[in-house]
């Protein structure tokens, strides 16, 4: 029975061990958040407009303006752009994100994954560490931009799906990421990111510009598309951030509840036992006691 006993001692002392470690770490999350949720908030109506501008530009420009990144062709060759975290802990955060990417190629290129003509471009050591064992074809030179994340580095990862589209090595280039909606919310998104998406009004036609410009529509186009392209990726970056350690937070906040349940129970089974061994040598001493009198 004393080994009975040592033995819920070391597992009760184990989960207070492991729920302390949890608790450390739904802290250090939840710090971490309030910076990359205002960070993503701060960031989130400057991208919108400035996607609504582009569009806006590029569905005026029909027939006026050639806009290589915006120019639909035959898709024979796609990028996938898959934004994880560097950390597990988190979750389901990182699966999903990855059963989302290979269903967007499943269903929307079947026959370009088929041959083997879709590549991944994981932002987030997860991702990169999936796709590289699994036999996928990778851009290798991204993954780690977590490290030290900043708009410059985030910059180079944009720049590479804008010349591999420019060169006709994708002809497709996807977003696969999760927007960041509160600290128990996200939303696993799929967002075409090149060629960049016409704007219809509700009739079907070309709608109208609502800017005036200043230089020529040409010059603005090429000077703005790189930065707005940038910013959107950036801004996709930065909602994954915030969504990580949300969905890190609320993992170990419910890991920390297991922890308490889990230790309810330890503590009465090792009262039950600490009874039932203390019942077992009364037992024993009356029985001796009577057996000497006998």
């Amino acid at each position: 029975m004393s080994g009975a006993l040592k033995e819920v001692r070391n597992r009760i002392k184990s989960v207070q061990s492991t729920q302390q470690i949890t608790k450390a770490m739904k802290m250090v999350s939840a710090a971490k958040l309030r910076r990359a949720q205002d960070a993503i908030t701060q960031m989130r109506p400057y991208a919108q407009k400035l996607q609504e501008m582009l569009s806006n530009i590029v569905s005026t420009s029909e027939g006026d303006v050639a806009i290589d990144l915006a120019t639909e062709r035959i898709v024979e060759n796609v990028l996938i752009l898959l934004v994880t975290s560097d950390r597990g802990l988190c979750g389901g955060y990182n699966s999903n994100l990855i059963k989302l990417a290979k269903q967007l190629a499943k269903d929307k290129y079947p026959s370009q994954l088929a041959a083997g003509k879709v590549r991944f471009l994981p932002i987030g050591k997860k991702g990169y560490e999936h796709f590289s064992k699994n036999g996928f074809k990778v851009v290798d030179t991204y993954w780690d931009i977590f490290a030290g994340l900043s708009f410059e580095k985030v910059q180079t990862a944009a720049q590479y799906a804008m010349n591999a589209f420019a060169n006709k090595e994708a002809d497709a280039v996807e977003i696969v990421y999760s927007e960041f909606k509160n600290a128990a919310s996200q939303i696993y998104t799929a967002e075409q990111f090149l060629p960049v998406k016409k704007v219809e009004d509700k009739s079907g036609s070309k709608k109208k510009s609502d800017f005036i410009f200043e230089p020529s529509k040409e010059v603005l186009i090429a000077e703005l598309m790189p930065k707005i392209l940038n910013t959107q990726l950036y801004k996709a970056v930065l909602d994954g951030n915030a969504s990580e350690h949300g969905a890190r937070m609320t993992a170990m906040d419910k890991a920390s509840d297991n922890a308490n349940e889990l230790l309810k129970s330890l503590k009465i089974s090792y009262n039950r036992a600490r009874q039932a061994a203390i019942t077992t040598e009364l037992t024993e001493i009356v029985s001796g006691a009577a057996a000497l009198q006998g």
